[in-house]
């Protein structure tokens, strides 16, 4: 692969089925014709707003969110203007030569359910679950259940394969195998690099 380019639905089922791109459980029902939909895991963070008065970039505080598992038919309401994590049920290996982007639904965009904030871009190397940053900007409460097709997963080639890919010692990959969904683990004070992906 030459050249960056999006993957068509072929592509990526070539790559899956030869064991380069890893997407499990894979369902190739997922694929659509440029990416492939993900669903929605049951581990969700949700915030403490009453904690602090405010989030200092120069100093993130930590121990702001609480872990809360949800049953397999079991629901998660999000209510008007709230922000949580949650996590797709797939844990996507990426090869040293490819990239992704997570993008919500438009279907679901168009009830105002948001999944991602900024952090919409994974790494070559990544593995793990996708964190999803899920906001509710409908006027109404949301009910979300584990399975519930909520993102698409769109993948591109780099011109040659990464150098450092993620999950290599010298980056301190903060997300790398994650399996929950995980709060931030932002060290970007002033002057610093931010470290910051989907992961």
């Amino acid at each position: 692969m030459d050249t960056a380019s999006v993957l068509s639905d072929g592509t990526i089922r070539r790559l899956v089925e030869e064991g380069r791109l890893r997407i499990e459980p894979w369902d190739a029902q997922m694929v659509q014709p440029a990416s492939v939909d993900l669903k929605l895991g049951p581990s969700f963070r949700v915030f403490h707003n009453h904690r602090i008065q405010a989030i200092d970039l120069a100093d993130p505080p930590g121990g702001l969110t609480e872990h809360v598992a949800i049953e397999d038919d079991g629901t998660f309401v999000i209510h008007p203007g709230e922000f949580v994590l949650g996590r797709t049920v797939e844990h996507v290996t990426m090869p040293d030569d490819l990239v992704a982007r997570i993008e919500g639904k438009s279907s679901l965009g168009r009830l105002g359910l948001i999944v991602h904030a900024t952090a919409g871009f994974v790494d070559p190397g990544f593995t793990g679950t996708l964190t999803l940053e899920i906001t509710n900007f409908n006027s109404v409460p949301i009910v979300l259940r584990p399975g519930l097709p909520i993102a698409q997963l769109s993948l591109m080639t780099l011109d040659r394969p990464a150098e450092r890919p993620y999950g290599h010692p010298e980056l301190g990959s903060h997300y790398h195998g994650q399996v929950e969904a995980t709060e931030s683990r932002y060290e970007g004070g002033p002057g610093e690099p931010r470290r910051d992906r989907v992961g």
